[in-house]
């Protein structure tokens, strides 16, 4: 984290408001499982624990069809008229939309009927994603995204580099909303051996999905071993096409946790992402991280003892190998879930 979202987060900390009855409405909700929804989830406990009454809207509650070509992300389906009728039950004092999805969508024409300000998030780079699904051009998605979150009073965004990008691309409301890491639950012991595998080993964890550009790990010449935690679409096609790997599918709690403190790199191929909480995760397990220099690792990795960062990700990952697990650890706790939460409401705009 950089300074100066450090000395914001204290800030945030120690400037609780009184109770507030905040709404989130999200397209990525439970029971998906990808960073969104793990920082969702454990924002709303923070601010739970902390007195707010919160209400998050996600697809779970309407009709829904699984997203072409994802069947585990699910969309909700006409959504406006039920929309509604959960918002004027839950009488909020703030809003905020999560993504752009028919529920983001829903919910912004209902805000702006109403003449309610909200903010949004600025979580997936949707245009390189749709890119790499259907070849639609990237302009014009951004352009989309661009009047979806123009329309509200502020746009969060996770990182300095990020933030860059989108004044860049003609964003004019954008506001840091940092991440955290469960130090607790991410710790460099107990170690998964990955017995029988041989040393040293590579692990990527996440969603295997086209976008997480799997395959430009996958295809390295490395010693030892590549290891592949999670599941996703574009699983059972890698696993054919490197048979050499260790797929290991989904993981959770100790196991996952175990999994990053065992590996000797963590490897994160992805270009898009815009921030990378696996990131963090590994590098609280002591695992130094080997990655692309784009947004999310340039903005996590600032320290060379911790990870490398190169073009040439082969490279990356064989300078990882000599990096200190202990400075990978001390890193990761100046990362904190209470300082994200504080933040978060503190960036918050109220509708009265």
């Amino acid at each position: 984290m950089d300074d100066a979202g450090v000395a914001l987060a204290a800030d945030c900390i120690g400037a609780r408001s009184a109770p507030l009855r905040i709404l989130i409405v999200s397209d990525a909700w439970i029971p998906q499982v990808n960073g969104v929804v793990r920082t969702l989830s454990i924002v709303v406990d923070h601010l739970r624990a902390g007195g707010d009454t919160v209400e998050v809207i996600g697809p779970d509650r309407f009709v829904n069809l699984p997203m072409p070509g994802y069947a585990e992300i699910r969309l909700a389906v006409a959504p406006g008229r039920k929309l509604r009728r959960l918002v004027e039950a839950f009488a909020p004092d703030v809003v905020h939309i999560a993504t752009e999805g028919p529920l983001g969508w829903a919910m912004r024409a209902l805000c702006r009927r109403r003449g309610w300000p909200f903010t949004t998030a600025f979580h997936t780079r949707f245009p390189e994603y749709l890119h790499a699904r259907t070849r639609i051009p990237v302009a014009w998605s951004w352009a989309v995204m661009r009047r979806f979150h123009e329309a509200g009073a502020g746009t969060f965004a996770a990182t300095r580099s990020l933030r860059d990008d989108l004044a860049a691309r003609g964003f004019t409301k954008v506001r840091a909303w940092t991440r955290g890491v469960d130090l607790v639950r991410f710790r460099p012991e107990p170690r998964d051996p990955w017995e029988g595998l041989p040393r040293p080993v590579f692990l990527y964890a996440g969603r295997v999905a086209v976008e997480k550009n799997i395959e430009a790990f996958l295809a390295l010449d490395l010693p030892g071993t590549k290891v592949v935690v999670g599941d996703g679409p574009a699983r059972e096609g890698l696993r054919k096409r490197f048979p050499d790997a260790h797929f290991t599918g989904y993981r959770d709690n100790g196991s996952l946790a175990r999994s990053y403190a065992g590996a000797d790199v963590f490897v994160f191929p992805s270009r898009t992402d815009t921030f990378g909480l696996v990131l963090l995760e590994a590098l609280a397990s002591g695992t130094p991280v080997a990655a692309f220099p784009v947004t999310g690792p340039l903005d996590v990795i600032t320290d060379p003892r911790v990870g490398a960062l190169d073009d040439d990700l082969r490279a990356a990952c064989l300078r990882a190998l000599d990096c200190d697990r202990a400075a990978c650890r001390t890193h990761a706790e100046a990362w904190s879930w209470e300082a994200c939460a504080a933040q978060f409401r503190a960036t918050l705009v109220p509708i009265r």
